[in-house]
């Protein structure tokens, strides 16, 4: 950068949170610092809608969103006035949220999702369900990595999946050669 002034400009890098969905498993393990701070049971994409393999980044936080498949290509399958604790990870409408119409038994056993990653919550969210605990912990900018689905790797330009793409790949497109 050019300009008539020299400034100094610091800043901190935030804390690392990396949390890892084996949507084989049903579960995802929370990751703090490298320090595991919780194991979640989750349900992820059904076999019809498998969920995306690879790195995604949260990059929006919803206390309470509004699903419609309609938005998505899912037609009128479902739409969800008041999806609780909802976390955007991809362009293309992954997100990671609260879920209260699936019965508690689902999470940790079954996967039954359009493509998104489900946490228990209640109507309305609550900060005592695996789907609020989460969101309280959770910032813009955390990485939310998918293993073992059954779905394809997300493309490095459905969000901020950049984090997906070999070196070799990475470079070649860069603008500097």
């Amino acid at each position: 950068m050019f300009g008539i002034q020299h400034k100094a400009v610091g800043f901190t890098v935030g804390r690392s949170q990396v949390s890892t969905v084996d949507a084989e498993e049903h579960t995802m393990v929370v990751r703090r610092g490298g320090r595991v701070l919780a194991k979640v049971p989750v349900s992820a994409g059904a076999p019809k809608s498998t969920t995306y393999n690879g790195k995604m980044v949260v990059t929006e936080l919803y206390d309470v969103t509004r699903m419609d498949g309609r938005t998505v290509g899912f037609g009128g399958e479902y739409d969800i006035p008041d999806v609780p604790h909802a976390m955007r990870l991809t362009d293309s409408g992954t997100f990671l949220h609260g879920n209260y119409w699936a019965p508690p038994e689902t999470f940790g056993s079954v996967n039954t999702s359009h493509g998104c990653i489900g946490l228990r919550d209640v109507k309305g969210g609550s900060p005592d369900t695996p789907g609020g605990w989460f969101f309280d912990r959770t910032l813009v900018g955390d990485v939310v990595e998918v293993v073992n689905s059954r779905d394809r790797k997300v493309a490095p330009d459905n969000g901020l999946g950049g984090w997906n793409m070999d070196w070799a790949r990475w470079k070649a497109g860069s603008a500097l050669r």
